[in-house]
């Protein structure tokens, strides 16, 4: 059994061939194939767009686990149309409406949906682009929740429908919100990297609420299993798991190995280095033990190991397939197996 925690793209990039429908013919890879892995997942992106509540990095390992994912983006549906995104820019061309970020009145951020806090964005002309088949889902998941559903318990519900294996669950259903904060105030991550393609400054980042959020006890007890951290941004995408009180004492409990996201000096995607900077830590292998103090091994790229203080298992980590990401993992199931051999109470 393995427990990863994961955001953004890089780690379902790491899960490839995991998820239903694409494990090998051997039968999976043992704590990695999808009947045994768990996934604990980055809710910090969540929005609500036009009164639906949109989880980002659940649903990516939604759609990868039911094998529906689009693998060229790592963001919605295969295929998917986007009549309803397009009507909408329709109307709002044809009405003169405002395009872009657009949140809802600072009144109407608390109010309503508890887990939309601080993240309440008008659906006119949408600054993210929704699929159709991608917004039944938004759907089916706001409308779970308003009848008096957990999100763990919605994500649940999705994962069935949509045949994922594994189990994934969001790292808690409290609301939590990841801020920004620039030179031109206070933004959404989500405005930030989608709306305004990570242009303005970072000066800092926050995790709105999570000093009043907790882990759920499915949580708790998947990070008693060895964890594995994956290669995603390490302020934004596993940050706001980390931020929620009661999950760092978990780990400094178990075994914790961590996938480094940087890749000969440049970050494996996305924001991450200006983030990194942003919040006083070197974007390099040893600014992520910095990170990461809790963690017992690290897998890097060959030849950063560097001079960190925890065991190294060096491998090319660059993850452009199922074959990649096969050799990624047995480097992190390798620096486990190191972890225990050297140390018997971990």
């Amino acid at each position: 059994m393995v427990t990863v925690l994961s955001g953004g793209t890089g780690t379902p990039k790491l899960l490839e061939g995991t998820g239903s429908g694409r494990v090998d013919a051997a039968g999976g890879e043992g704590p990695f194939s999808s009947e045994t892995l768990t996934i604990v997942a980055n809710t910090g992106d969540d929005i609500e767009l036009g009164g639906l509540l949109v989880s980002p990095d659940i649903d990516t390992l939604l759609f990868q686990g039911g094998d529906v994912l689009d693998r060229e983006y790592w963001w919605g549906i295969e295929g998917d149309t986007h009549r309803t995104n397009e009507a909408l820019f329709e109307l709002a061309s044809e009405a003169g409406l405002s395009e872009g970020p657009q949140y809802l009145p600072e009144e109407a951020q608390t109010a309503g949906r508890r887990l939309a806090r601080w993240r309440r964005f008008s659906g006119i002309a949408e600054f993210m682009t929704i699929g159709d088949r991608d917004r039944a889902v938004h759907i089916t998941r706001t409308s779970l929740i308003d009848r008096g559903e957990t999100l763990t318990e919605a994500t649940r519900v999705l994962g069935e429908a949509v045949g994922a294996e594994s189990e994934i669950l969001p790292m808690s259903d409290d609301p939590v919100a990841t801020i920004v904060h620039t030179p031109e105030g206070a933004m959404h991550f989500q405005e930030y990297w989608v709306g305004r393609e990570g242009e303005p400054t970072v000066e800092d980042v926050e995790f709105r609420g999570s000093e009043e959020a907790a882990p759920t006890d499915t949580v708790l007890e998947a990070l008693t299993e060895p964890v594995v951290i994956g290669p995603s941004n390490p302020v934004t995408s596993v940050g706001p798991i980390l931020s929620v009180p009661g999950v760092r004492e978990a780990l400094a409990e178990t075994t914790v190995v961590t996938v480094s996201p940087f890749l000969a000096g440049e970050a494996f995607s996305g924001p991450a280095a200006e983030l990194m900077r942003a919040t006083g830590r070197e974007p390099t292998t040893a600014g992520l033990a910095e990170a990461y103090p809790f963690a017992d091994a690290v897998v890097v790229d060959s030849g950063d190991g560097g001079d960190l203080p925890v065991p190294t298992v060096e491998t090319n980590i660059r993850i452009d397939g199922e074959a990649d990401a096969r050799r990624v993992r047995e480097a992190a199931l390798r620096a486990i197996e190191r972890v225990r051999e050297g140390d018997g109470n971990r």
